[in-house]
């Protein structure tokens, strides 16, 4: 059922299907992908969810990859105008024959507030619902976020990391705690993220000359790890390619509105 949110974002599942469709989301029949049920309810206030964080931040784990990577689950969320909607997206990138596999989309109507620090619990649930939709299982998730670069080493990475169970890795675009010294010009080149004597993630030079991009563990992975993938990702631009496509496909959707919003938890 649609729920009301305003005039601006009650449009027609017609016009949903045709923005899906222009920007080339592969929607093939077969199952979805199953995630592990919820750990923790969305519905809470600001002093329980950084509790949570730091209770949830002891399940993290650093360790190197298990598995061989082929395809990785770009994840971007974007938020409407009138900070009522959140909209998610997730590109399923394929490593092997460099090219996208899947692209979906979701969105859910904001049940928490915007806090520093707390962006997870505003982003997670609506990225949650784009993870399902998919039909292949991602054997990494690529956040465009912060992992263990955060204040209580719980950010976006390792919320869904620790949610889903699977390795998981966050690509920000700029930093939102440490301090690092600037890295060589080539690229390859990384410098360590400190948060006083720790080291919370990498700073790395994608690209040539170009500003680098702030690399942190999420879940189940270590920072190497972490560091080879994104570097491996990034083929042509700044940022590796499962996340640009996602800020992307994701700012499209935000534009065009097509979505009928439906509350955090009904599904």
């Amino acid at each position: 059922m649609a729920l009301q949110v305003g005039t601006g974002h009650r449009v027609a599942i017609q016009s949903f299907w045709l923005t899906i469709r222009k920007h080339g989301v592969i929607f093939t029949p077969g199952p979805a992908m199953k995630l592990p049920g919820p750990i923790h309810d969305w519905r809470i206030s600001p002093r329980d969810a950084i509790a949570l964080q730091r209770e949830l931040a002891r399940r993290v784990e650093i360790v190197p990859l298990d598995r061989p990577v082929r395809y990785v689950a770009g994840l971007d969320a974007a938020f409407s105008k009138d900070d009522k909607l959140c909209f998610g997206a997730v590109v399923l990138w394929d490593m092997i024959e460099q090219r996208v596999v899947e692209r979906h989309a979701a969105c859910a109507q904001l049940v928490f507030p915007y806090v520093p620090g707390l962006l997870s619990f505003r982003e997670v649930p609506v990225l949650l619902r784009a993870l399902r939709k998919l039909r292949q299982v991602p054997d990494v998730l690529m956040c465009d976020g912060q992992g263990l670069a955060h204040p209580r080493r719980f950010g976006l990475a390792c919320h869904l990391g620790v949610i889903c169970n699977m390795p998981a890795v966050g690509c920000a675009k700029s930093r939102l705690i440490g301090e690092h010294t600037e890295p060589g010009r080539a690229r390859g080149a990384r410098a360590p993220l400190f948060d006083g004597a720790e080291v919370i993630g990498s700073v790395l030079r994608t690209q040539p000359g170009i500003r680098p991009v702030y690399v942190s563990v999420g879940h189940k992975i270590d920072l190497p790890g972490a560091e080879q993938l994104v570097l491996a990702c990034a083929t042509r631009y700044r940022l590796p390619e499962p996340t640009r496509l996602a800020d992307q496909f994701v700012a499209a959707v935000k534009r065009q509105g097509q979505f009928t919003a439906q509350k955090v938890g009904s599904s």
